[in-house]
């Protein structure tokens, strides 16, 4: 069952790969103990790092594994930390400390209530989480998830979001790609930012919905203030920031 109790683990590397370009998710063994609720995140922190440097040895990552999946999936864009580059190199097998879960950005229980995601970037991982678990445990609600990014090689999961937009009736995805001037890739889907126009072009009423934003602080406040000025009720709204990657 998830915990609201915040506990610390030691967890072991156990693969990594690249879901896009500048960005790679990275497996850790999950511990028999550990219960989450899709949406959460946790605390990682590289023990005796053959490198550090003034951003420290702690991050904070959303979960991007299902709660139903044997492993903890961690997914981030690489920025050339010392944090960063000790991940990306170092052996399979190394240690961390794992403190979590945290965090209440889980879905709504009432099912009578659509879901809308709001991604920028990186900001889809807790959602991916949501969208995988909402599939498997063939739950009830209306998603609707909005993800942007500047083109499709950037674009983490997207085969794996289509894919489960065809395995869950209940599911739309919309995604979208405001650079594909700078893109090598054919696009037939939406482009531009994520505005009150898309929004409604696919959503049949902006009120009655929760609202979920995820992605970089500047994403963020501006899809909340399109939703507030559309008239949406801010108890309607939340948000998770990913500030620095």
């Amino acid at each position: 069952m998830p915990t609201d109790v915040s506990t610390t683990h030691m967890v072991k590397l156990t693969n990594r790969e690249s879901v896009a370009e500048g960005t790679m998710a990275f497996h850790f063994e999950k511990p028999k103990q550990f219960g989450f609720s899709p949406g959460q995140y946790v605390d990682v922190t590289l023990l005796n790092p053959p490198e550090t440097d003034s951003e420290g040895n702690i991050r904070s990552f959303s979960i991007a594994s299902a709660p139903f999946e044997d492993h903890i999936t961690l997914v981030t864009r690489m920025r050339d930390t010392a944090f960063k580059r000790v991940l990306k190199s170092a052996p399979l097998g190394m240690p961390a400390k794992l403190e979590g879960p945290m965090g209440s950005f889980t879905l709504h229980k009432n099912a009578s209530k659509a879901a809308v995601f709001l991604a920028g970037g990186i900001g889809i991982t807790p959602f991916f989480s949501i969208l995988r678990h909402a599939a498997h445990e063939k739950l009830p609600h209306r998603l609707y998830l909005f993800s942007s990014n500047r083109r499709p090689e950037d674009a983490a999961f997207l085969s794996e979001l289509r894919q489960l937009e065809e395995v869950n009736p209940h599911f739309r995805f919309v995604p979208t790609m405001t650079e594909m001037a700078k893109s090598h890739q054919d696009w037939k889907g939406q482009t531009g930012f994520i505005d009150q126009q898309m929004v409604t072009r696919f959503l049949p009423e902006l009120h009655g919905p929760i609202y979920y934003i995820a992605g970089p602080p500047a994403m963020v406040a501006a899809m909340r203030q399109m939703l507030v000025g559309s008239g949406v009720d801010e108890d309607d709204v939340r948000t998770e920031e990913f500030a620095g990657y």
